[in-house]
């Protein structure tokens, strides 16, 4: 890896090529580009002059897929069927949602497992990953549409508290759509970036950015010191937002004309124009202090006064965020030097006025708070570029790195186009009970199976002691130094039995040969995405049926004949599945056992509670 100047990880990058810079939002998205004449960041908009695209998915009966202001008329009509806020999904297990599942009108598949979560449309089955590809794909159809020419390379920003998964998915989505992603960066860089904040190697500043859009809210505290952005913390609430002021209102309306909540589920029409009016009525107090408008032929107003009064709790909620944040940046406000707005929902005066007042100081709130997030991705994509000869780019990976799991499949540790040095890290388990050993098999490459990319090195992790399948805790980290040496270490954090490999710069790839790889795996970006998806729900069918079986083996006395007929029918049935490598239907089948088997499961689960209880013990099955 040593040294590697920005243009091994494209090849040769032209410099009329266009990069653009994508907000890929849980409301909306977007796309921005440096303007070629004037040298400034720009919002591609439509003739309309829309340059919003909302983040919203429909499937027709036929399979065809609409993305945007087309699909939004299908949230009321056909729930089931239309894809919203996919972006909460990204990178996250079942677990993680479950709390907030009756928040999703769709079928977000509830397997009781870590494994990633999927959203069943009809008999279908799709990840987050392919939902925010159709997305990417509308954005980037949108802009070779504006700017008459192919785009192929983009930086995408997500949250500054995106995890390493959240991350990698929002890649993989990004490759999906056809786009090489040649940096992920965080939304509040982004902003800063936008604002000419950073763009200074001679200055260290401390910025509070405050991020409230149309169902998430964000602050987060970064710290920029040479040109490089720190983030000291973040807080926020995933389900506070610009959509809670409308509810507000709707709220209020519906008490002054006594609408009960149960009138609004028959009549979805009636619930969609209210929600409407109270988003007109929110944008137009935002500079006039009264609103007349009307609902299914009667009339409704709100003044400013009684907005504000409505909305007050929120916002204090948010400034309460902003303390935490301080708080666990260990700063005070007086060290605060910038106050960046994002986000429409900062527009109300009343959120304005809030952080204002709470950070002591006049907010940046001069550019379009909806587009601020997509003009500092452009910068960063001109910079990237090579356009911006005032930016050292540090050294980068020229390729992905990551070892082989189940199925051999890759997964990836260290995104390419990472700043070197660089570290991560994740956790892995066993497969087989009392399985002692783990191979660890270390890939360098852009695609999903490890046959397609470059095998770097190979470890044996021996000792693990005997532990029940899953049971196992394995820690594999990368460690890229300064002169782009890798260490790869795995420790099996229970027993501390631990093992390491240096892997040397002995990569020796060409421009060429990286190019390519990064083509293949663009061009074979849908095969690979489906090879996976296979591979993943035939890993997890198997994993299921041999628990189920497992489970039957140790209580089948206590399951009733009925049970354990259906029972076994159904692994047979998903046993018979895996030989037909159709993802859809093993997924079905998966679901099936699932479904079959949890009441008696958690039957079985409140026995043994309850005897516990009493003193009696559990089980060692259950």
């Amino acid at each position: 890896m040593g040294k590697i100047a920005i243009n091994i990880a494209t090849g040769s990058l032209q410099q009329q090529e266009m990069i653009v810079g994508i907000d890929l939002g849980t409301t909306n998205s977007l796309v921005a580009i440096i303007h070629p004449e004037d040298r400034k960041p720009v919002v591609l908009k439509e003739h309309d002059g829309n340059a919003l695209v909302p983040s919203i998915v429909y499937f027709d009966r036929s399979g065809s897929i609409t993305v945007g202001d087309e699909a939004k008329n299908y949230l009321v009509t056909e729930p089931q069927n239309t894809i919203f806020s996919v972006k909460r999904l990204m990178g996250k297990s079942y677990n993680d949602v479950k709390e907030r599942s009756s928040f999703f009108t769709y079928k977000v598949i509830d397997d009781n497992t870590e494994s990633l979560v999927k959203i069943q449309v009809g008999d279908k089955f799709y990840s987050p990953v392919e939902l925010s590809s159709y997305i990417l794909t509308e954005l980037k159809k949108r802009a070779e549409h504006i700017l008459k020419t192919p785009v192929t390379r983009a930086v995408i920003t997500v949250p500054a508290y995106f995890n390493d998964a959240q991350r990698q998915a929002t890649r993989d989505a990004g490759k999906l759509a056809g786009l090489d992603v040649l940096r992920i960066v965080n939304e509040p860089t982004a902003a800063s970036l936008a604002y000419g904040l950073g763009m200074r190697t001679d200055e260290t500043k401390t910025v509070a950015v405050y991020d409230l859009g149309g169902g998430t809210f964000d602050i987060s505290i970064l710290r920029i010191s040479n040109g490089i952005f720190e983030v000291l913390s973040t807080n926020g609430d995933t389900y506070l937002g610009g959509d809670d002021f409308d509810h507000a209102i709707v709220k209020h309306w519906m008490d002054q004309k006594k609408i009960r909540e149960e009138e609004l589920m028959i009549h979805k029409d009636l619930a969609q124009e209210l929600r409407l009016t109270a988003e007109q009525a929110k944008k137009h107090l935002s500079n006039n202090s009264n609103y007349e408008g009307a609902v299914a032929g009667d009339k409704v107003s709100l003044s400013k006064k009684e907005f504000e009064g409505l909305i007050q709790s929120l916002v204090d909620k948010t400034i309460q965020r902003c303390k935490n944040a301080l708080a666990d940046a260990n700063i005070s406000i007086k060290e605060i030097d910038e106050v960046v707005m994002v986000g429409g929902s900062t527009r109300v005066p009343l959120v304005k006025e809030s952080v204002s007042k709470f950070f002591n100081r006049k907010v940046h709130d001069e550019l379009n708070p909806d587009e601020v997030v997509a003009l500092g991705a452009a910068v960063q994509a001109d910079i990237l570029a090579g356009n911006n000869k005032d930016f050292l780019l540090l050294d980068i990976t020229p390729l992905s790195l990551g070892i082989e799991t189940m199925g051999g499949l890759m997964d990836v540790l260290v995104p390419r186009n990472s700043k070197i040095p660089s570290k991560a890290g994740r956790q892995y388990t066993t497969q087989k009970d009392g399985q002692s050993g783990m191979r660890i098999s270390v890939y360098q490459g852009e695609r999903d199976l490890v046959k397609d990319n470059r095998r770097l090195a190979e470890f044996n992790l021996s000792g693990i002691p005997a532990m029940p399948a899953g049971l196992a805790k394995v820690e594999v980290a990368f460690l890229i130094n300064a002169d782009g040496i890798l260490n790869v270490r795995a420790k099996e954090l229970r027993s501390g039995v631990e093992q390491s490999i240096e892997v040397k710069p002995q990569y020796g790839l060409t421009d060429a040969e990286v190019e390519k790889m990064l083509m293949d795996s663009i061009r074979h970006a849908n095969e690979d995405i489906k090879i996976r998806a296979l591979v993943e729900a035939k890993t997890e069918a198997q994993l299921l049926i041999d628990t189920t079986r497992k489970f039957l083996d140790k209580n089948a006395g206590l399951l009733l004949p009925a049970e354990i007929e259906a029972t076994t029918k159904a692994i047979d049935e998903l046993r018979t599945s895996l030989d037909s490598d159709n993802k859809d239907m093993i997924n079905q089948k998966t679901e099936t056992l699932n479904e079959i088997s949890r009441p008696y499961a958690e039957r079985l689960m409140d026995m043994a509670i309850s005897k516990a209880m009493s003193g009696k013990s559990i089980r060692d099955s259950i």
